[in-house]
C-alpha cells in the first residue's frame, strides 16, 4: 500500500502541481489511513470497502481530532481512492457515496488568455521543439490531462475530421474537437518529427521521447514548466493548470456548462461547476476595479 501512496503523491506533485507542504500532508494522512486499515486486517487496496472508510472517520472522531483535520484526511482518502480506480488498482471507489466537506472544495488557479498565449508562443526548435509545441497546444485545446496525453495512440487522432479521442478516468472514452493551431501543430509533429524520433521503430503512442520511447507525466510537467519559464509567466505552472484554464476560458466565452462537462470528461456536473466560481471571482475583480464605490 505504501507504494500506491508514493505513486499518488508523485501524481499530485507532477501532474497536479501540488506544493510540497500539501503533498507531505496528504502523505502523512494516507499513511495514517493505511495504518488503520492494517489494524482492521486490510492489507491490499482492492479490499478496501466503504465501511472501512467510515470506521476510519469514526476512529478520527474518537481521537478527538479537529474537524478541519478530519475533513482534510477524508479528502485525501477520497482523492487516493479515485486515483486507484483510475489506474485500475480498484474496480470500485469505496468513497463514492461519501460527501467531501464543503470547506475543502478549492477553486482552481487559472492562467489568463494572455498568459496562455505567452506559453504557447515560446520559440521551440528542432524535433523536440516541434513535439513540445504539439503537446502544449493539445493540452490547452482539449483540456486533456497529462496522463491522457501520454497515453494517446496515433490512431486516436483524426486530423482530417478535427477530433481526438481521449480515455479519461476509469478508461471512459470521450471525443474532443481538435481545431486551429493545435491541429496544425500536431500535423507538423506527425509529418516531420515523430517518425524521425522513432528511428524506424513501430510504436502505437502518439508522443515519444528523443529515444523513441513512450513519455510519462513527468515529461509533460517539464515541458509545461520550461515553456512557462521561457515565456516569463511567473506562476506555479503545471499541466492541470492548462486544463483549468481551458474550462474557465470556455465558460467565460459563453460555453454551456454541460458542454464543458462533456469536454472535460467529468461524470458529475458538480465537478465542473467549480469553474463557474472562478468566473465569478473574475467578475468580482472587475467590479472592484471599475465600480466607483467598490
Amino acid at each position: 500500500m505504501q507504494n500506491h501512496v508514493a505513486d499518488f503523491v508523485n501524481y499530485l506533485a507532477v501532474e497536479c502541481g501540488a506544493p510540497r507542504n500539501t503533498t507531505s500532508a496528504y502523505k502523512r494522512d494516507l499513511l495514517d489511513f493505511i495504518a488503520h486499515l492494517h489494524s482492521q486486517g486490510v492489507v491490499a487496496v482492492n479490499r478496501i470497502k466503504s465501511n472501512h472508510v467510515l470506521a476510519y472517520v469514526a476512529a478520527l472522531k474518537d481521537r478527538q481530532l479537529a474537524s478541519s483535520t478530519i475533513a482534510r484526511r477524508l479528502v485525501a482518502t477520497k482523492m487516493f481512492c479515485r486515483f486507484l480506480v483510475n489506474d485500475n488498482y480498484m474496480t470500485a471507489d469505496p468513497t463514492a457515496s461519501l460527501s467531501s466537506p464543503a470547506l475543502w472544495q478549492r477553486i482552481p488557479d487559472v492562467l489568463s488568455v494572455a498568459e496562455v498565449d505567452k506559453v504557447l508562443s515560446v520559440e521551440q526548435t528542432g524535433l523536440i521543439g516541434i513535439r513540445n509545441r504539439a503537446i502544449l497546444e493539445l493540452l490547452y485545446a482539449t483540456g486533456a490531462r497529462a496522463s491522457e496525453v501520454v497515453d494517446l495512440k496515433l490512431e486516436d487522432v483524426s486530423l482530417d475530421n478535427g477530433h481526438v479521442r481521449c480515455f479519461g478516468k476509469g478508461s471512459k472514452e470521450r471525443v474532443v474537437p481538435l481545431l486551429g493551431d493545435a491541429c496544425d501543430a500536431l500535423r507538423v509533429y506527425i509529418d516531420k518529427a515523430r517518425s524521425v524520433l522513432l528511428r524506424d521503430r513501430n510504436a502505437p503512442y502518439l508522443f515519444v521521447s528523443y529515444h523513441g520511447r513512450p513519455m510519462n507525466r513527468e515529461d509533460v510537467w517539464r515541458i509545461v514548466n520550461d515553456a512557462a519559464r521561457l515565456a516569463g509567466v511567473h506562476k506555479r505552472i503545471y499541466p492541470h493548470l492548462l486544463r483549468h484554464s481551458f474550462a474557465t476560458h470556455l465558460l467565460e466565452g459563453g460555453a454551456d456548462l454541460r458542454v464543458v462537462q462533456q469536454l472535460l470528461g467529468h461524470e458529475n456536473i458538480s465537478t465542473t461547476q467549480v469553474y463557474t466560481h472562478v468566473d465569478r471571482n473574475r467578475l468580482s475583480e472587475i467590479h472592484r476595479k471599475f465600480h466607483p464605490r467598490a
